[in-house]
């Protein structure tokens, strides 16, 4: 086994210091400055355009910024993983890692081992000779992220290693990721997921290359600017630009100068402070960073009476594979139903059957009353995950192809639909716009036609938290207006945006109802500890999947009795209420497979 390099010189870790960077005149990092500590995780969140990918190139040494301090230990000891993962598609697993061990020039003897060792960690063994254009996404993300291991490094990059990824390969990476801090290296990661900061013990936040916050994530909640107050309704005047939809009630931002808003002051979370740090630097430009809300019917729209979408036990199968087995849901108007699962639960060929894209081989599927039909699918706004777009037309253009092609002039449609004025007048094409304003673009578009039902493939990916939240308005507006919306996410918080959730598993539905109905009254072991990477090596040789959160542990499926018999009696162990995202593992590992009612 390799040994660690020394490591940072005492009292100054690994990171940044007042670095600057510009891009032809565009300011991409402005003054930041982070520290990356061995033994320990940083995460850099933001959503796309924030800066996150600039700062990590240049701590790779990828970069050379304008101005400011990079402290690494040199190239030959970091691990890097870019957003692109890094691998070559056309090279098996064991090939991949192969060439990234003769690269770091490891012995052949080291690198046979810890390419055993990490694949077996990584649950890739059985896909060694399997080419990596064939992996799912969240197995190449896992091959990138054991190849920036292979040589053990001290400080450790890792760029989205998340984004896009279904909730049970990010536990499987965030697996790695705290095996690797234990171990020593220090790691640094961006995300736009608030759920993988708060895994981190130290988070910094970006927007337009300037820091929001930086602190553990308890430090920028106690440090959030003025307060946050809870509302039933989005109120009126100047206080809706400081205002956000969270799951049925609205939050409102008031600083610390001005009179706080009527309602129920709340504790804030990590989110909650995240979005008042960025409008506390964009009172000025709340209404032009907000996505559009949805436009106010002109005139009365009939709808069917009962469900919008509906299957009965619809099977579909292609040869002998059964990518959907026996499904029935159905989407009403006036509300939200989220649709989860892990890649390959059938939840894309659901919703092909659903639009009428692919038939079902036994079942019966209804749209608006009816079999899908050309004529039915005119009524639905859908926003697929690669957005729709023509990248080399406009937001105008785009705008004007739509409405052509549901033969809806540009007179039938409110103005509240179309993008912001910047977008409408940008003469860039849409292909060159940040991907936040792509999604808004998206979905102005899928608006444009006042659908009866919005079907959303990830629609927030890689969206800040503030543009997050702005996007779930407009959902939330034009369900509000009698619309129905089905919602696929890997992004398990969205779960409290929803009215009803459905979780898939190998073609079928293996939970329904509210969040809380599917949590019930799962519970889940904690360790708090200070020296988590001691604890975490233990229950790691135990057997046990360990998850990290901040400087403590969270242990699925062993009970605090089997957790205690495993660590001294220093740690303190308790048990609390699961998480969605944990009870959600546990739907997909039950043998039986047990259903919620909803």
């Amino acid at each position: 086994m390799t040994s660690r390099a020394v490591g940072p010189p005492a009292g100054k870790p690994w990171g940044a210091s007042a670095v600057r960077l510009s891009y032809d005149g565009t300011r991409a990092l402005d003054n930041v400055s982070v520290a990356v500590v061995p033994g320990q995780v940083t995460a850099v969140v933001g959503g796309d355009g924030a800066g996150k990918t600039s700062l990590l190139r240049c701590l790779a040494g990828v970069l050379r910024p304008d101005a400011g301090e990079i402290r690494s230990p040199g190239k030959s000891r970091i691990g890097f993983l870019p957003a692109s993962s890094g691998i070559y598609p056309d090279l098996t697993v064991a090939e991949n890692l192969a060439f990234r061990a003769s690269s770091y020039g490891l012995p052949p003897g080291t690198a046979a081992q810890r390419t055993a060792d990490l694949t077996e960690q990584a649950g890739l063994a059985a896909a060694r000779d399997r080419l990596a254009a064939n992996l799912s996404g969240g197995m190449r993300q896992k091959l990138g992220v054991i190849a920036a291991l292979l040589h053990r490094p001290e400080l450790l990059i890792l760029d989205e290693p998340s984004t896009g990824v279904d909730p049970v390969s990010r536990s499987g990476l965030w697996w790695l990721i705290a095996s690797a801090a234990a171990d020593g290296a220090a790691v640094i990661l961006s995300t736009t997921y608030l759920d993988d900061a708060q895994r981190a013990a130290e988070v910094l936040v970006l927007d337009a290359g300037r820091t929001l916050a930086y602190g553990t994530p308890e430090q920028i909640v106690t440090g959030m600017p003025g307060s946050v107050r809870a509302v039933t309704e989005r109120p009126a005047g100047p206080a809706a630009a400081r205002a956000w939809r969270r799951g049925s009630d609205w939050r409102v931002w008031t600083p610390a100068t001005a009179t706080a808003e009527p309602g129920v002051a709340v504790d804030p979370d990590l989110q909650d402070a995240v979005i008042a740090a960025a409008l506390a630097v964009q009172q000025t430009a709340v209404q032009q960073t907000a996505v559009p809300q949805t436009p106010v019917q002109q005139a009365p729209v009939r709808r069917p009476a009962g469900p919008l979408i509906e299957s009965i036990a619809v099977t579909c199968r292609f040869g002998s594979l059964t990518a959907v087995r026996d499904v029935s849901i159905a989407v009403s108007p006036g509300e939200i139903v989220g649709l989860l699962g892990a890649n390959g639960a059938g939840k894309t060929t659901l919703i092909r059957v659903l639009l009428g894209l692919i038939p079902a081989t036994t079942g019966q599927v209804r749209l608006l009353g009816e079999p899908p039909s050309r004529l039915t699918r005119r009524r639905i706004g859908y926003v697929p995950q690669g957005l729709g777009l023509y990248d080399d037309l406009t937001a105008a253009e785009n705008m004007a192809f739509a409405r052509a092609v549901f033969g809806s002039g540009s007179a039938d449609v409110p103005a509240q639909a179309d993008p912001p004025d910047a977008l409408r007048q940008t003469e860039l094409p849409v292909g060159r716009l940040p991907l936040g304003l792509q999604r808004r673009v998206a979905f102005a578009q899928a608006l444009a036609h006042q659908p009866d039902v919005l079907i959303l493939d990830e629609p927030t990916s890689g969206v800040d938290a503030l543009g997050r939240t702005r996007l779930w308005q407009t959902i939330a507006a034009a369900v509000e207006s009698g619309a129905g919306a089905l919602v696929s996410t890997h992004y398990l918080e969205e779960a409290d945006e929803c009215d009803r959730l459905i979780i898939m598993a190998d073609g079928e539905v293996v939970a329904a109802g509210t969040a809380q109905q599917i949590i019930g009254g799962a519970q889940i072991t904690v360790v708090d500890a200070e020296d988590w990477a001691a604890a975490f090596g233990l229950l790691k040789r135990a057997g046990l999947q360990v998850a990290l959160a901040g400087r403590g542990l969270r242990v699925p499926g062993a009970s605090v009795a089997e957790v205690r018999q495993l660590l001294p009696t220093a740690y303190r162990i308790r048990s609390e209420p699961a998480t969605l995202e944990e009870r959600f593992f546990d739907l997909l590992s039950a043998p039986d497979r047990s259903r919620v009612p909803a």
